[in-house]
């Protein structure tokens, strides 16, 4: 499919793959492997009633690790065959948009927005949104793919094209995520957020293509200008407008744009 075709980023593409949302090699293989690395950097619940807050959960890969986490596991997409999927895993399932979430100020004390700030017009909007729902000291899950060249190259040209890559036509450049524009809001809505480049382990690619592996793990990179996830947590006291970091206090650094 060419970069410039309308179809590209619809979301009826997901009704005709409802089916392959649990199969380890299928269309969304890569989404396995992501939920497996989110789970890596959200502590275990607090207590029984601790909600997770899954923006855009699709089928509900996050699932069996809010479970083993001990997280209460709500979902919340508009796609309404995804949502029957992931309810039908255990999540709750809540349909309504990531730009204006159907649930309260502060309810939840971890929030995921994995690969869908890169299909959204206003991928702030839902960083705000995610921001809103945090209680204090709550943590914060994303991964998306950055707006450079290489981006465009390696996940669109190259990747729909691979086995575990994404579906064809699944992505839009023109949405890919500015890195310094999402870091800037999330100071101003008091998330402490840090970002890092991510790839699969090619070792356990060649694994998984041998039927040897489910999942493959991701690895970091000092890099985030491909595929990148944010890890962080919302201020416990609100930063006043303009200050700058006390002594001690880790000021948002800014992203790497090496690749660009």
């Amino acid at each position: 499919m060419r970069l410039d075709d309308p179809r590209r980023n619809d979301p009826a593409q997901y009704d005709g793959l409802a089916d392959q949302w649990w199969e380890a090699s299928g269309g969304f293989a890569m989404l396995h492997w992501l939920a497996a690395s989110r789970a890596g950097h959200i502590p275990p619940a607090p207590d029984p009633g601790a909600l997770l807050v899954d923006l855009a959960c699709g089928g509900g890969l996050m699932a069996p690790h809010a479970a083993r986490l001990g997280y209460r596991h709500v979902g919340v997409d508009l796609n309404a065959a995804g949502l029957a999927v992931a309810a039908r895993h255990g999540v709750a399932a809540v349909r309504g948009s990531v730009l204006a979430v159907p649930l309260r100020d502060g309810c939840a004390d971890v929030v995921v927005a994995g690969e869908v700030l890169e299909h959204v017009e206003d991928d702030v909007a839902v960083l705000a949104e995610a921001a809103r729902l945090l209680r204090p000291g709550g943590t914060i899950v994303v991964d998306a793919i950055a707006a450079t060249r290489l981006a465009e190259v390696v996940a669109v040209r190259i990747a729909e094209r691979l086995p575990g890559g994404p579906p064809p036509g699944i992505h839009d450049p023109a949405l890919f995520v500015d890195r310094r524009r999402l870091l800037a809001a999330a100071d101003r809505l008091d998330l402490d957020l840090r970002l890092v480049g991510l790839r699969p382990s090619l070792r356990d690619v060649v694994a998984w293509r041998r039927g040897r592996r489910d999942v493959v793990r991701m690895r970091e990179l000092p890099t985030t200008a491909v595929l990148f996830a944010g890890y962080g947590r919302k201020r416990d006291v609100p930063r006043p407008p303009g200050s700058v970091p006390r002594p001690g206090e880790r000021a948002t650094a800014p992203a790497r744009t090496v690749g660009e």
